[in-house]
């Protein structure tokens, strides 16, 4: 019998390099998803057929499904040619088939000036655009494109954020609500204020926090991220999807985050009691 709830999945990278310790420790947290960012210490869009046939044959003796390619698609530079981005994605297209998700990732673009996002809503048309391109390539394939907000890209903010997707009006291109990157680019309060302006359009949930005074990462619940409320507004809309752990507490660099095995462990720990807090239940 299987009950309605949320699916816990993880960034295995944080854990270690190797994907056989990524996966065992999340078999022993009884985390059943994979956020396949890199594997081996190669990236998703880097692997081989044979690495990810590997890596498909590892996840599956686990039962540890990969449940989205943690893609760099989109951070790069706004200026780069579209096609480079266009080529990524055909390549994780078929990454993605082998490893068995359909699920992938994305980015908006970096500005050339990122020393403010004051500027930011000039590019937002055009970041429409290219996101429209990727877009109709996934779903061609029938791929579905994750936006994930994080600073410095131009879909930093939740307005933002709010008129890429809605720009590109496609049920192939869903948000990822990251509460650690909101709080990252000054947004207080931010299931308070604008729940209602995107909670239709999350399709994926990034769990990390992170405090407003210093922008420092922090287990869920543990921040200025109001993850509890972010996972009571989850409930409450029926929200049946994945809840990925990015917990980046020993290291949160530009592409990548570390955790090690303890920090991973502390985090789907806390996670788990917020979830506890908001009456959330995990899939059985």
């Amino acid at each position: 019998m299987t009950t309605a709830g949320v699916t816990l999945s993880a960034f295995g990278d944080e854990i270690a390099e190797p994907l056989e310790d990524q996966l065992k420790l999340l078999q022993e947290l009884k985390v059943f998803g994979l956020e396949c960012r890199t594997a081996w210490g190669v990236n998703v869009l880097k692997l081989t057929d044979e690495q990810a046939r590997r890596a498909r044959q590892l996840c599956d003796d686990a039962g540890v499904p990969v449940r989205c390619l943690g893609s760099p698609i989109g951070k790069s530079p706004l200026a780069d040619p579209i096609e480079r981005e266009l080529a990524n994605l055909d390549r994780l297209i078929e990454i993605g088939s082998i490893l068995g998700t359909r699920n992938i990732r994305i980015f908006s673009f970096y500005p050339p000036d990122t020393s403010t996002n004051a500027h930011y809503d000039q590019h937002v048309s055009e970041v429409i655009d290219r996101l429209g391109a990727l877009t109709e390539k996934a779903a061609s394939a029938g791929f579905y494109l994750l936006h994930e907000n994080e600073k410095d890209i131009v879909g930093d903010t939740p307005e933002r954020c709010h008129a890429l997707v809605t720009g590109v009006n496609s049920p192939h291109l869903r948000l990822i609500w990251d509460p650690a990157n909101f709080v990252q680019v000054g947004v207080a309060d931010q299931v308070d204020r604008y729940w209602d302006l995107l909670g239709s359009l999350v399709g994926y949930v990034h769990i990390k926090d992170a405090r407003l005074a210093d922008g420092r990462v922090t287990a869920a619940g543990e921040g200025d991220g109001q993850v509890p409320q972010l996972l009571a507004r989850l409930k409450a809309a029926g929200y049946n999807g994945v809840l990925a752990l990015e917990p980046h507490l020993k290291v949160a660099a530009h592409s990548t985050g570390f955790s090690g095995a303890d920090g991973m462990t502390y985090a789907v720990q806390a996670l788990r009691k917020v979830m506890a807090d908001a009456g959330l239940p995990e899939a059985s």
